[in-house]
């Protein structure tokens, strides 16, 4: 699963001048819920439990990119990991836990 985001300084840049950290957060937490929802059979659901996020460096501007893989798939419980690339160079990387359950009607 891959999302992408290109920076607008107007809406993404916190008082320092880059972006704020909750943009990668939120592309993390996004692309590692899909690449999990793909893979569960019709009917359930995900829900984040815990995501480690790790800041390599920097956004200020570009285009970025999150590619995120299931790296365990459980019966109650999914793992998942994060890449996130600014112009092609890796500046965040995560891991999530996410819960697996059937909506209530």
């Amino acid at each position: 699963m891959t999302a992408h985001l290109t920076i607008d300084p107007s809406r993404h840049h916190n008082p320092n001048g880059v972006a704020h950290g909750a943009v990668a957060y939120a592309m993390v937490d996004t692309a590692i819920g899909s690449a999990i929802m793909r893979q569960l059979p019709d009917g359930m659901g995900c829900a984040t439990l815990s995501i480690t996020i790790n800041y390599l460096a920097p956004i200020r501007t570009g285009a970025i990119s999150c590619t995120a893989k299931v790296t365990h798939l459980g019966r109650r419980f999914a793992n998942g990991s994060a890449d996130v690339f600014v112009d092609g160079a890796l500046v965040a990387n995560a891991n999530g836990n996410f819960a697996l359950f059937e909506p209530k009607p």
